[in-house]
């Protein structure tokens, strides 16, 4: 008879998953995660502080390892798209939105997405069509998305001095878009720990709550209005207005992630950040919410 006590000589392996350390309702290694965030927030300040182009070496960075992300979860399902031209298409893509502004991203995403279609060819009829798609998705929603960081980072000219300008609005555009983002996906975690009881999507994310939404929401109102109003000089209706969209966007970011790794069959998208899991685990609601901001930023305040 086999022994029931897993510790007991002869008894069978405990699944990987049982083994696993339980981290409570917070869902994640809090301090190595901390950590982890820390590191990447300093590699953020430190470009700016250092020369506010550098921090586009960053998000060229950032937008080649999701790629990679993306190629690697994709072909849990049989989908293999093209690394190369979207990596290098990308790097092209952030380098003339910051230089060259919003038309020059145009052509360069269309001109990628014919490049990527070309190179399809090579490999023949077989999965052209969900190869294809597929690379297209990725090329919009990593690359094209992240584009509008240097969109937004342009506003400010592009002063080859060294050291930070806090009077640049490209500098001020960013740290208002990184910290009105972190305020909802903070606003939503301490929230949701707190008081979630009523599963927003249960399907789709389980622990994402509606008290979790409502501390996104008021996180990021707080934040807007007071970052609009005073850092950026604008009107404080803006500042809600902006607030609201964040949440709404960056939920949204974080629910087609978690539909789209589900989908896949994927728990995280890789463990290249400690605590976090995927780049792209983390990216999901920054990429959601850059578009709009930048939109809003660059009509509403002057």
């Amino acid at each position: 008879m086999t022994s029931s006590d897993p510790s007991a000589p002869g008894a069978p392996e405990p699944p990987s998953e049982a083994i696993k350390k339980d981290h409570g309702r917070a869902g994640r290694d809090l301090p190595t995660a901390i950590g982890s965030a820390v590191v990447l927030v300093g590699a953020i300040l430190l470009s700016l502080l250092f020369w506010k182009t550098a921090f586009m070496a960053i998000v060229a960075a950032a937008v080649v390892v999701a790629i990679w992300e993306l190629h690697k979860g994709l072909g849990a399902k049989d989908i293999d798209i093209p690394e190369q031209p979207l990596m290098l298409g990308g790097v092209v893509m952030v380098v003339v939105a910051y230089f060259y502004g919003a038309p020059a991203l145009v052509t360069a995403t269309a001109v990628t997405a014919l490049v990527i279609m070309l190179w399809l060819l090579r490999r023949g009829v077989d999965g052209y069509v969900k190869n294809a798609t597929a690379a297209v998705f990725t090329l919009v929603y990593v690359p094209f998305l992240g584009s509008f960081v240097a969109l937004l980072l342009s506003e400010g000219g592009h002063n080859p001095a060294f050291g930070l300008d806090v009077d640049d609005q490209g500098v001020r555009g960013i740290i208002t878009f990184i910290a009105i983002t972190v305020a909802s996906d903070t606003g939503g975690y301490v929230a949701g720990v707190l008081f979630g009881k009523h599963p927003m999507a249960p399907v789709i994310s389980p622990k994402k709550s509606w008290e979790g939404f409502a501390g996104s929401m008021v996180a990021t109102i707080a934040v807007g209005v007071w970052l609009v109003s005073s850092f950026l000089g604008g009107d404080w209706w803006v500042g809600v207005l902006l607030g609201v969209i964040a949440a709404v966007m960056a939920t949204l970011g974080d629910l087609c992630e978690s539909v789209m790794k589900r989908d896949l069959g994927i728990k995280d998208m890789s463990q290249v950040i400690p605590g976090h899991g995927g780049l792209m685990d983390r990216l999901d609601s920054l990429l959601a919410t850059v578009a709009p901001i930048w939109l809003v930023l660059y009509y509403l305040v002057s």
